[in-house]
């Protein structure tokens, strides 16, 4: 496997949604971990390495995305993991480009190009 040993880490509120891009990544052979908000998922990545991705939510309670990615790029040892923002809401993904992430994608997902941005990171 190789370069999908790493995990990708799926942080969404929305319970449902996190487990079907966790379901369809897990089907194409990532390992994944799953964070139901930015706090949660500073934690987790402070307990672990081998995180390649980050598909990130903005709009989540205890800790939105926006505030996520200030205290992302601030800690230098996780700063450097790449992001991909997902959102319902078309104006706040055009204005994640400024979080300086590697890609963005409106809800409902597009699995193809998530799995394509997945691949091209992991």
């Amino acid at each position: 496997m190789g370069s999908r040993d790493h995990q990708v880490l799926v942080v969404e509120d929305d319970g449902d949604l996190r487990a079907v891009v966790a379901m369809i990544l897990r089907a194409e052979g990532y390992p994944v971990l799953e964070a139901a908000h930015g706090l949660d998922a500073l934690e987790k990545l402070h307990a672990t390495s081998g995180v390649c991705l980050i598909l990130l939510d903005l709009y989540m309670p205890a800790m939105n995305g926006w505030v996520f990615r200030e205290k992302q790029i601030a800690d230098p040892s996780i700063a450097n993991i790449p992001v991909v923002v997902m959102s319902a809401d078309p104006d706040a993904v055009r204005q994640a480009a400024s979080l300086g992430v590697v890609a963005s994608m409106t809800k409902p997902i597009d699995f193809d190009r998530l799995l394509n941005v997945v691949g091209r990171y992991c």
